[in-house]
């Protein structure tokens, strides 16, 4: 499991740069003007810093890059990392520069100068992010997270930061985690272990089994897992954190622990990353953990369904026809389109169960929303413009790309059936949008419900600003942000 950091954010001290023995970051707008943390380092490198900041290499440096000036002679430190950062960055800005810092922090000691700039905390978050690798399952030692201190020359603005960015980092690493591990390990069992886990936090978890979610007649969510010796589950994970009576906020999530296609096989390229498919549930997961983790004064619900798509002489078959808990049918043309199954049930029971006041289902639902969107933007959906600007608003504020997607009662007919209430599947066509106008069917009259796709943004082939190569963890901050300002002003 990945360690996040809790940085601390102290007062300046010039004398204990000199002795600090891990690394130093000085953060450089242009050529010429140093402030005091910065100049102390230049004394204490006999001019060093001052000649490379008047250097070419500095000139060609853009905003947010860094260069190592290694072993550096009159300093303890095994490098001083030249950033070069506008004095006017904000919150954005801040926190990718904090990624750069974050590429060199795991198992290091780093002391920031961050002197009199504002949005220090947004540093540290954006550091403590990318401060992240998954080598469970690699012969070789994980780097134990480290250390991030960041002098300031006014400390007292960022009381309770630090703890601040450990919750949102933990819920981050927690989703990453998941999504990251391989599907042997990460059973349906062994998931709803995990989330259980979640208890010491003060998270409300309760897990339903098969006999369970069969008396509740979730027959869409059964038929996709009963082809596996994975038993289906569903979580449920209840954060009181608010007004006793409040409806709560329900988050949903998609749980295909591993994806095979079932008797509609995928083909074999690329099959191994379906280890993803729970990437809902993940991220899901790892919100209900950062807001339980900062004790967010909000009532918020996460569900997920847990789940094995495997082919077996009792696997599902297209053309079945099954019975969701709201008691439509479905005719199951095509077993790989089950992700839907899974989410239409569950919604349809956190919905009757606790009546909250908006849903958000998140799901890696289809590979159509990749061809839209690329990996830079979930596709959003919903039925409520109050509900999904919010939500596009926050993710905006967290820099999680996000876009929104059409609905409309022409795509009905593409889902209509003429042996059941509706099918899984339309065609090739509008494929991201066939699949939330299923999931809208399952979503009650007044209840403000958005649909987030996040099949493209779960997890990249390559490393992005936050996270290198794998799991990204999108959503749990802005999910995060959501609650913030629905809840708590």
């Amino acid at each position: 499991m990945a360690t996040s950091i809790t940085p601390r954010f102290i007062a300046i001290d010039l004398d204990a740069i000199a002795t600090h023995t891990g690394r130093i970051v000085v953060l450089l707008a242009e050529p010429g003007k140093l402030d005091p943390g910065a100049r102390r380092v230049n004394k204490l490198m006999r001019g060093a810093l001052a000649r490379f900041a008047d250097s070419d290499a500095f000139e060609k440096m853009k905003e947010g890059e860094a260069i190592d000036l290694a072993y550096p002679t009159g300093l303890a430190a095994e490098a001083v990392q030249v950033l070069r950062l506008s004095k006017q960055a904000k919150g954005d800005a801040m926190r990718k520069a904090g990624a750069t810092i974050g590429k060199a922090l795991l198992g290091k000691d780093v002391l920031v100068l961050a002197g009199n700039r504002r949005f220090a905390d947004e540093l540290a978050l954006g550091a403590a992010l990318r401060a992240y690798e998954f080598v469970d399952h690699m012969s070789k030692d994980a780097q134990e997270g480290g250390a991030l201190t960041l002098m300031a020359s006014k400390p007292e603005m960022y009381v309770g930061k630090g703890d601040l960015t450990a919750a949102l980092t933990e819920g981050v690493f927690f989703s990453r985690d998941l999504v990251n591990e391989p599907s042997n390990v990460l059973t349906t069992t062994e998931f709803a272990d995990r989330l259980v886990a979640l208890k010491k936090l003060g998270v409300d978890v309760s897990v339903l089994d098969e006999p369970e979610l069969e008396k509740l007649g979730m027959r869409a969510l059964l038929g996709v897992g009963q082809g596996s010796e994975s038993p289906s589950k569903v979580v449920v994970m209840k954060w009181n954190g608010g007004e006793k009576d409040a409806a709560p906020l329900a988050l949903i999530g998609k749980g295909v622990v591993f994806d095979t296609g079932g008797i509609s096989l995928k083909p074999a390229g690329g099959m191994e990353d379906m280890t993803m498919d729970m990437g809902g549930a993940g991220t899901v997961a790892g919100a209900m953990k950062a807001i339980a983790g900062r004790k967010a004064k909000a009532n918020v619900v996460g569900v997920v369904g847990l789940v094995e798509n495997m082919p077996d002489g009792k696997a599902q078959r297209p053309g079945d026809i099954v019975t969701s808990m709201k008691g439509d049918t479905i005719e199951v043309i095509n077993t790989d389109a089950e992700g839907r199954l899974v989410l239409c049930d569950i919604m349809w029971y956190a919905q009757e169960e606790f009546k909250p006041m908006g849903m958000i289902d998140l799901a890696t639902l289809t590979g159509a929303i990749i061809i839209g969107l690329g990996n830079e933007n979930t596709g959003v959906f919903s039925n409520d413009d109050q509900l999904c600007n919010a939500m596009l608003k926050a993710a905006q504020t967290e820099g999680e790309g996000a876009w929104r997607m059409p609905l409309g009662e022409a795509y009905d007919k593409l889902i209509k059936s003429n042996k059941a209430d509706m099918k899984n599947v339309g065609g090739r066509g509008a494929g991201s949008i066939t699949a939330a106008q299923f999931l809208q069917r399952f979503v009650k009259d007044d209840m403000p419900w958005i649909h987030l796709d996040i099949a493209g943004t779960a997890q990249t082939s390559s490393d992005t600003t936050y996270a290198p190569k794998g799991a990204t963890g999108w959503g749990v901050l802005a999910l995060n942000r959501l609650v913030s300002d629905l809840f708590e002003g």
